[in-house]
């Protein structure tokens, strides 16, 4: 004896598509590897139904997404916070989707983000190690915590000392955790510039600068490099971006400082 089992085609995603303009870098029939600009929002949740990354891919992609679970939508298998730019890989395919997920879970995905902390480390190099967990006390954001969390690890390096006021770093992520890279730099003591929420007190901002910073509302935050296997044929993909007009302004103005 046997069972029938009947699987079945997958259907429109319930989520709006919308035509936004998008920065593709690469795609073909399995993933799409894209520069997501600050301000966009990865998945709709509370408060953000629409205009999301994933609303813009149902619509760019159309008919060639061939499903994710009964689903035609696109696999979210890493997220970038909403004011955050750069790289991310986005799978069209359930074998994609599984296996891009497989490769974020044994840390075999290579991240590299570039930042712009205030100050500079003491460690020039170094590896910070943590639990990060939900700040209890303001449930939007995240917190490194002795009891619970979860295992955090970002290297990170001193690319350039700018001026006495900032380091530009890169950071290489071996953890995925939300926030992660804002959460250890506030933690060491160098927290991203621009942040507004782990970026300490604006009053301490020098007055020269303040009227600049004040327009850079977001944090200076960067995913410039990804390294993966390709999922249907194991080929090793790497893709890199250059930082954004406003980061590099941020850059040069600060370069200028006395």
């Amino acid at each position: 004896s046997y069972t029938e089992v009947l699987i079945p085609e997958p259907q429109s995603a319930s989520l709006l598509p919308q035509k936004i303009p998008l920065n593709i870098i690469f795609e073909d029939k399995h993933v799409i590897v894209l520069n997501k600009k600050a301000g966009m929002v990865v998945h709709p949740a509370a408060g953000n139904h629409n205009n999301t990354l994933v609303n813009a891919l149902i619509s760019h992609c159309g008919d060639s997404l061939l499903g994710i679970g009964t689903e035609k939508r696109p696999g979210i298998v890493h997220r970038i916070d909403k004011d955050t730019s750069g790289l991310m890989v986005v799978a069209k395919t359930e074998k994609a989707h599984k296996s891009l997920s497989k490769q974020f879970l044994s840390h075999s995905i290579e991240r590299i983000y570039k930042a712009i902390i205030w100050g500079c480390p003491k460690e020039l190099n170094g590896t910070i190690t943590t639990k990060i967990g939900r700040n209890p006390s303001n449930r939007k954001k995240m917190t490194v915590v002795k009891i619970g969390g979860k295992t955090a690890i970002t290297h990170y390096k001193t690319k350039e000392i700018i001026g006495k006021i900032a380091s530009l770093i890169e950071c290489k992520l071996e953890t995925g955790r939300t926030h992660q890279i804002r959460v250890h730099m506030n933690y060491i003591g160098h927290s991203l510039l621009g942040d507004p929420l782990y970026g300490g007190d604006r009053k301490k901002i020098p007055y020269h600068l303040s009227s600049f910073l004040n327009n850079f509302n977001r944090q200076a935050l960067h995913s410039a490099t990804i390294k993966f296997h390709h999922p249907e044929t194991n080929s090793i993909m790497k893709f890199s971006e250059n930082l954004p007009e406003d980061f590099l302004n941020l850059y040069k103005t600060l370069k200028i400082q006395k």
